[in-house]
């Protein structure tokens, strides 16, 4: 589950006054396909695909994971999540679907987001209340992004894609049932080969801070809280300016879980597009 939540993010046309309409060429979108293998104590366990697409400023991403081997015969864990919206220096995430299963249980979260607010969310089968959860308020629902749309980073400024700063930033991530932050730091910048990707990433350090929904006495959370051995390696996406994930590692209470890239394909081209309209409202339905 830990994996899935790990991996577990439209064009806007314009018109030019004055100028004849114009038949022109259009670029098609930045796509990147990422398959992972993830590891916990040194065995495979899974698998895992992460698919973006990214056109002007408008992106959509794909997330899917699954066991395998003998924990998926015995689980029968496998999730999937959606999202879309625009990128500024941050993802603005304007809609978000996960649903996650396992041989005994299941859950669907569903989430429409306007500038970074939650304007709508739904959680089937609804959580249970057990009165130890962190109350969420109406202030842990803005300024959040889904936790696909947390995998894909902008780059900070318009340096390098490989500049340290690229790593040093807070993700203010809200699935739905639990408020937290993925806090990230520079280490290093090393060099990777991979197939259909060579070249330089961001090693940055990361830490989680529980804000709310979570449950504190539960000895999951306080381990997450004081866990220092967790780290993301990030990947320029060519032709975009944006970075993806090729590593993802965290120390568990059973071993390290470690989701890396095995294959890395990118296709496509990018083309400028008009920013949405400030205030536009997604919802749930689509209208």
């Amino acid at each position: 589950m830990c994996a899935m939540r790990l991996l577990l993010s439209t064009l806007v046309a314009t018109a030019v006054a004055a100028v004849p309409a114009i038949a022109r060429p259009k670029a098609s979108p930045a796509l990147v396909t990422v398959d992972y293998g993830v590891n916990l104590a040194g065995i495979p366990i899974g698998t895992a695909q992460v698919s973006g697409s990214f056109e002007g400023s408008r992106y959509k991403m794909d997330v899917s994971a699954r066991l395998t081997g003998l924990v998926g015969a015995v689980t029968g864990g496998m999730g999937s999540a959606r999202a879309s919206g625009s990128m500024t220096s941050a993802p603005q995430p304007s809609t978000f679907a996960i649903a996650t299963k396992t041989s005994n249980a299941g859950i669907a979260v569903r989430m429409a987001l306007s500038s970074g607010n939650v304007t709508q969310a739904e959680i089937t089968p609804p959580l249970v209340d057990l009165g130890d959860r962190v109350p969420i308020t109406a202030a842990n629902r803005r300024g959040v992004v889904d936790p696909a749309s947390a995998l894909m980073m902008p780059a900070i400024g318009k340096g390098s894609l490989t500049d340290a700063e690229n790593c040093n930033r807070t993700l203010p991530v809200f699935d739905g049932a639990t408020r937290f932050n993925v806090v990230l730091s520079y280490g290093e910048t090393r060099n990777v080969e991979k197939p259909g990707y060579s070249g330089p990433v961001l090693v940055c350090n990361a830490r989680y801070q529980p804000i709310a929904g979570h449950r504190p006495d539960r000895p999951g959370v306080k381990f997450m809280e004081d866990n220092r051995d967790m780290s993301v390696w990030l990947a320029p996406v060519e032709g975009t300016r944006v970075l993806l994930p090729v590593r993802i590692s965290v120390r568990t209470t059973i071993g390290t879980n470690i989701i890396e890239a095995t294959r890395w394909q990118r296709s496509g081209g990018t083309t400028t597009a008009a920013a949405p309209a400030p205030g536009a409202v997604a919802s749930l339905d689509g209208r």
